[in-house]
Formats: structure tokens, sequence, C-alpha cells
């Protein structure tokens, strides 16, 4: 059976807002006489029941104010909540507001060891693991410089590679990819594969469909500070982006109801001696205006060693008014390693986005199974299109 790691029942958390300030104790009771309280309260999470178990990779999404962050702060016990409990079993380590502990009078390498300490590491042990903290922030040339002269992003990034090095068996990431260049985001990837692959358990807040789909095994919504739903990574980004479509003021009629218009994706995958053979299957349910699909292959570590658009690749417009399954025979010169599929419909012109789904299926490259690994994008490939009813 397994063992359930997070238990939160009947949770509830609000806050005081202030809405009229009292200028001295006169004002103040002058306030409380004529029943002006000075404070409104703001309920921010509603009735939260949740179970969490040991290895799962949970996403939690929803728009900014719905409660995520809050929730993510009365699982670490940051906040307290106003009714309900929380409880856990196991050592939890919270990435959240990183880099709160810093000095900003002390220099980059002197905070390294005061977070370090706080973290529970002699200084012994953060002398071994010192130049892998700088060199994944990515900031050799500024550990003697002092703090307050970093941005913002070094410092969350220095945080960050910090807190990684603790050991723990569930963790919390709020919105760690919000900084950074590229590479450091890519860095952050290979480190969401390596948990995914010790199977620890993580809860990862954020609004990346894109690193929900491709990392999480559940996904959860929340809104209004309930849960909204709760199921696979696909139907919860694409819920997702329905509340954000429904709720966006800024677009027109016509975008809501083309955003709103859904497709049925499916994929399988295997390898056969040197042969990865892929099946993708696409069919409309409401009709779409000159859609192209694009097929992406991605390395665990989030890095895309294959691309296939329709578009490009056939002479005529991808008809998907009927089951269509493309058929890829590539050619398997990938590394070893775990891969996994997602498929884009966007009109020919990349103008309207139809549907994104990542993970749709895996495969895997187990040693002595692949050629050299050659040139990248240039995998060759064969392709054809099967047309149902």
């Amino acid at each position: 059976m397994e063992k359930t790691v997070i238990k939160v029942t009947n949770l509830y958390k609000s806050f005081k807002l202030p809405t009229e300030r009292a200028w001295g104790i006169k004002q103040a009771l002058f306030n409380r006489l004529r029943g002006i309280k000075g404070f409104k309260r703001q309920k921010v999470l509603r009735g939260i029941d949740l179970e969490i178990k040991e290895g799962e990779f949970i996403g939690i999404v929803g728009k900014n104010g719905s409660g995520k962050s809050t929730l993510l702060k009365l699982l670490a016990k940051i906040y307290e909540p106003d009714k309900g409990s929380v409880e856990v079993n196991g050592r939890l380590v919270p990435f959240i507001e990183l880099g709160v502990g810093f000095n900003p009078e002390l220099t980059g390498r002197e905070n390294i060891y005061m977070n370090g300490a706080l973290l529970g590491f002699s200084n012994k042990e953060v002398d071994k693991m010192y130049k892998e903290i700088v060199e994944f922030a990515e900031l050799e040339e500024f550990m003697d410089q002092k703090l307050k002269n970093y941005s913002s992003g070094m410092q969350v990034r220095l945080a960050f590679s910090i807190a990684i090095r603790a050991n723990g068996d569930i963790l919390l990431l709020d919105e760690v990819l919000a900084v950074g260049d590229e590479a450091f985001q890519r860095k952050c990837f290979a480190y969401f594969a390596k948990l995914k692959k010790e199977k620890k358990t993580v809860i990862l807040v954020t609004h990346s469909m894109d690193s929900v789909q491709q990392f999480c095994s559940r996904a959860i919504l929340v809104n209004d500070g309930k849960i909204e739903a709760d199921g696979s990574p696909i139907e919860i980004s694409q819920k997702y982006r329905e509340l954000n479509f429904e709720n966006g003021a800024q677009l027109s009629t016509e975008e809501k109801a083309l955003v709103n218009q859904f497709i049925e994706v499916s994929g399988d995958a295997k390898v056969e001696k040197n042969k990865v053979l892929l099946n993708v299957h696409l069919k409309e349910t409401a009709k779409m205006d000159d859609p192209a699909a694009v097929i992406r292959i991605y390395q665990e570590d989030g890095v895309m060693v294959y691309r296939w658009a329709s578009d490009e690749k056939l002479k005529e417009p991808l008809d998907l008014s009927k089951k269509t399954t493309i058929k890829l025979e590539l050619d398997n010169i990938l590394p070893d390693g775990n891969f996994t599929v997602s498929v884009a419909v966007k009109s020919h012109d990349r103008a309207s986005d139809y549907g994104t789904f990542n993970n749709i299926t895996s495969f895997r490259i187990n040693p002595r199974n692949a050629y050299i690994y050659d040139t990248f994008w240039k995998i060759p490939e064969k392709f054809s299109i099967k047309k149902g009813k």
C-alpha cells in the first residue's frame, strides 16, 4: 500500500487587510465606537482536503491570488491555519522565499557558509560542496562581492543552489524557474529529473504548464481558495488554460471561442533494435482552421532532441476531421536514457494555439541499444499518415 506522506484536512486560511488607518489611540477608539474595525478579512483557502502519496511529483497550479502559495506555506508550517490540519510524515525541505536568511552585508562566499550552517552542514561539509554550489549558480566571478550588489535573480540562484544540497524526503518548490536564463533553467530541469528518478515526493507550485506536463505525475488546480480539479497533468493543464482565458478581459469574443476548441491527442512509442517507432493519434472535436501538428522529443533533463512539424514535412494540409495517426520511424542515434513526447497543435501561421500536450507517451533507450550520438536535429526518419473513420 502506498504511504501517505502529507494529509490536509478541511484547511482554512485568511488574512487581515487594513481598511482605515487609525492615527493614535483616540482615533482607534473613535473608529471602534463607530463600528469601524480598521481591517477586513480576506479568505484565501476555503476547506482544502488533500492527500499526497510517497514518491508523487505533484504540480499545483492556479491564477495569481488563487491560494496555491499560501497552501505551500501551510504545508511548510510557515503559516498556521485558521481551521483544519496538516499532517506531514517525513523530513520536509521548503524551497520558499529563497534567500530569506541571506545577509546583504556579507559576501556570496560568506552567505554560502552561513546558509549551510542553517541547513545543518559543518564547515568541512560546505567546503566539499562549495565548488558545485557556485558552478550551479553560475556566479564564479561574484563570490567575493557583497550580496547587496547582486541582482534579485542572482540571489535566488545562489539560494536555490545551496538549498538543493539539503537531504529531505519531501520537497516544496515555489516558482524556482522564474529566475535565471535558459542555461540555469536547464539545470533546474535536470534537478527535477533527478528528483523524479529518485522517486522523491515533490510539490511544485508553478505557472509553467510545460514543467507540469513534463515532470509531474499528478496535478491540482486551485481556484478561489478551493481545489477545483485533481487529475493528470494534461487534463489539469488544459483546465488551467481554459480558466485563464475565461477570465481574460483582454481577450476578444473570437479569441475566447478559439481557445475553447479542443482536440484529442494520444500516443505510443517503442524501441525495436535500432529504431524508435512512434505513433501520434489526433482527432479534432471542434473545427479548426488550417491546423499543423508539431511533435517534439525531450530528454529527461528537458533538452529537446527531435522536432517534426506537419506543415514542414507534408505537401498537403493536415486534416484532423477524422482520427489521424502520424507514424514516425526514427533511426536510433539517441543517447541512453528516458525520453518523453509532446504534441502541439497550432494554426499554420502559428497565430492560434489549439492545444499543447506534453508527456503523451515515453520510451527508454538502454545502454548498447543505441548508435553513438551523432548530429542534433539530424535523426534519419521515415513517416506516414494513416486515416481512420
